[in-house]
């Protein structure tokens, strides 16, 4: 059987019947959401385009509290209060309050892996200026590794999940946040297999990764779903 990931929002669609707008969400395999992009009439709209039942998302995981990010959370909760939302504990007591309203929230504690449910893992909140969760999916092909903007840096990430978790990278996918820099070197050296950037990765970064992953390199935009062996099965 297989994982599927949805890319539901993003800066970019490669869908025509979605609507493209600036953030990222995803979700996993009809049940777990991760952000919820930054606006949420585009959220709802692109969710019933690609036939995503909102009443079947069980936990949802926030990555920070840029706009971004959270801009459809709240949409989303007023359609399905039975969502776990796992938030950084560093959101502020403000949007704190307001979740609480609405849904049972899990405050994910600093550098410290929590097991979600089965084989999904947030990474804990990373990061000094801007605090930021990732998504680690165990597959049978290795790790998948989500993140919303990469705040704490995209390579840090990625070598704190491959110590942590003690396995290959089979996908790093998400919001880089690179702009000009390059990591493919660092990428390679650390076992990366494919790519799969969106959202805030930047153009030149973005064509640099394309460039040196060639066919393992993953056109993300809303309405691409990336399929791997889960190893629930």
């Amino acid at each position: 059987m297989k994982m599927r990931i949805l890319t539901v929002y993003d800066n970019r669609a490669c869908d025509e019947r979605l609507k493209a707008a600036w953030g990222f969400a995803c979700v996993i395999d009809r049940r777990v959401m991760f952000d919820t992009g930054g606006d949420g009439s585009t959220l709802m709209f692109n969710m019933r385009a690609l036939g995503v039942d909102i009443s079947k998302i069980e936990v949802l995981i926030l990555s920070h509290e840029h706009w971004d990010h959270i801009g459809g959370v709240f949409a989303l909760l007023k359609r399905n209060s039975g969502i776990r939302v796992f938030i950084p504990t560093s959101f502020s007591s403000e949007l704190k309050e307001k979740l609480h309203e609405l849904s049972y929230v899990v405050e994910i504690q600093p550098r410290e892996p929590v097991e979600i449910m089965k084989d999904v893992f947030s990474t804990g909140e990373l990061g000094t200026w801007t605090k930021e969760q990732s998504l680690v999916l165990k597959t049978e092909e290795g790790l998948i590794v989500i993140t919303g903007c990469a705040h704490p840096g995209i390579v840090n990430i990625l070598r704190f999940v491959k110590e942590r978790f003690n396995d290959e990278i089979a996908i790093a996918m998400g919001g880089f946040h690179l702009g000009f820099k390059d990591v493919t070197q660092a990428f390679r050296r650390m076992g990366v297999r494919k790519v799969a950037p969106c959202h805030c990765t930047g153009e030149i970064a973005t064509a640099l990764l394309k460039r040196a992953y060639g066919e393992n390199f993953i056109e993300n935009c809303a309405g691409r779903e990336i399929l791997a062996v889960d190893r629930r099965c």
